[in-house]
């Protein structure tokens, strides 16, 4: 009887932990990795995003991996998609990629 109790607390104790450690840590860290690749396939043309360097500026083009973000008047710079922290606010929905008239 001794036997079968510490063989259960040798092997039932490890994978409680293990099962713990997926629903506390790694299962939400999955939830918010899906969240984000869902917000970065969604941006268009006249976001607002912030980076997660902190800066500031307005998508002007979009691109499969990166996105032209205006973050003066007359300076964009190219960023990879996957750096874009957040989506502060919507733009109006873009028909294309083309110049501005």
């Amino acid at each position: 009887m001794g036997d079968t109790s510490n063989l259960l607390q040798a092997i039932g104790l490890p994978l409680l932990l293990i099962v713990l450690f997926y629903f506390m840590i790694l299962r939400p860290q999955q939830k918010r990795a899906k969240e984000h690749q869902a917000m970065i396939s969604n941006v268009k043309r006249g976001d607002m995003i912030e980076l997660s360097s902190g800066l500031i500026g307005k998508v002007v083009r979009v691109e499969d991996k990166e996105v032209g973000v205006e973050i003066a008047q007359g300076v964009t710079v190219k960023v990879v998609k996957a750096m874009i922290g957040v989506v502060r606010t919507k733009g109006e929905p873009a028909p294309a990629n083309d110049a501005k008239s």
